[in-house]
């Protein structure tokens, strides 16, 4: 999934998508953990970075 294609709401299922793989999953090689994890950091702060200027945004609104 790329970055400027995504969306906060696709980005919150991709990430409940990889914590239900990582859960139902019994063993995983060491690349594949690492992959998943890495996604999922980027993942959350693309998510993270979403709600900060979310909440900037809210901030001039209402100091404006």
């Amino acid at each position: 999934m790329e970055k400027e294609n995504k969306t906060y709401d696709q980005a919150i299922q991709r990430i409940e998508q990889i914590v239900n793989q990582l859960e139902q999953s019994t063993a995983l090689s060491m690349e594949a953990y690492q992959a998943l994890a890495k996604e999922a950091k980027q993942l959350l702060t693309f998510c993270q970075d979403q709600l900060m200027d979310w909440e900037k945004k809210m901030n001039d609104v209402i100091h404006n």
